[in-house]
């Protein structure tokens, strides 16, 4: 499942007030340096070439800090940009400008990052079907903002948490006692809930598809096995490929057949999108 801005709403909502109060605290004092009546007129560009995501998370700092602030967008979520692009416009109270800059950018910044990062990995695989799947190595707190950026790339959701999907991996397995086991009792404890299980070797492939588990993750398997997994499974599960994924490696693993592929770097390994706020 994909998230979408109409399901994180609240969670957008919460992520902002936190990010302001921690910011502002008891108040921006470098701000009151600035007349209260006086009205600004700013420009946001990007420093770099990227995919923009966070448009709403922008718009929700000035809406909590100061509704009164005009927002001109020049650009949207999924949108790709160049360097020195102007992205949108702000206009209002100097001060609100100047306390929400940061927060606002922070935002905007680090879901740009993600959704930079998808697009080029998912560019580099759209000749195949595969599907290019997130984990749950994000930013604490900002799961659902990391994961919203992700769809904005060109890639796509797995499990947003440890409620929505079963991914039983070697610990749950050994504490299961079998990779039978564990499939049979997930599927008591939730039924229709997708049922994803870790496998390491053929052995452990052939278990799972016996059990009918929905999903297969091969883990660590050589592009050669991969190929042979695929043929092997013949559709009677979705395989998805994962660890050790290299920019190196990822169109080969694509073009074996596999439906998807489970990269941690999507949101892991990002370096901000580099943005700058000028006064007009």
């Amino acid at each position: 499942m994909n998230l979408t801005l109409d399901q994180i709403q609240a969670d957008i909502q919460q992520g902002v007030k936190l990010a302001l109060a921690e910011d502002i605290g008891s108040g921006d004092i470098t701000a009151q340096l600035i007349p209260a009546e006086k009205q600004s007129h700013a420009r946001i560009i990007s420093r770099d070439k990227a995919v923009i995501a966070g448009c709403e998370w922008v718009n929700e700092v000035f809406k909590q800090l100061d509704a009164s602030v005009e927002i001109i967008w020049h650009v949207s979520d999924g949108q790709e940009v160049k360097t020195n692009d102007t992205l949108f416009e702000l206009k209002g109270s100097s001060r609100s400008l100047l306390t929400g800059e940061r927060t606002a950018l922070n935002f905007l910044q680090t879901l740009s990052a993600v959704a930079t990062k998808c697009h080029f990995y998912s560019q580099q695989v759209k000749h195949t079907q595969v599907r290019l799947l997130d984990t749950r190595k994000t930013i604490p707190g900002m799961r659902n903002a990391l994961k919203y950026a992700v769809t904005q790339g060109g890639c796509f959701n797995h499990r947003i948490g440890l409620f929505d999907a079963f991914l039983i991996k070697e610990n749950h397995i050994n504490a299961c006692g079998s990779i039978q086991q564990a499939i049979a009792q997930a599927k008591v404890i939730a039924p229709g809930k997708p049922v994803e299980v870790e496998v390491e070797s053929f052995d452990e492939l052939n278990q799972a598809l016996e059990a009918g588990a929905d999903i297969i993750m091969l883990d660590n398997f050589s592009i050669e096995e991969t190929k042979q997994a695929v043929q092997h499974a013949n559709g009677k599960a979705k395989l998805e490929a994962s660890g050790g994924i290299t920019d190196e490696t990822l169109v080969n693993i694509a073009e074996t057949g596999v439906d998807y592929i489970s990269i941690g770097t999507l949101t892991k390994d990002i370096k901000a999108v580099d943005l700058s706020m000028r006064m007009v």
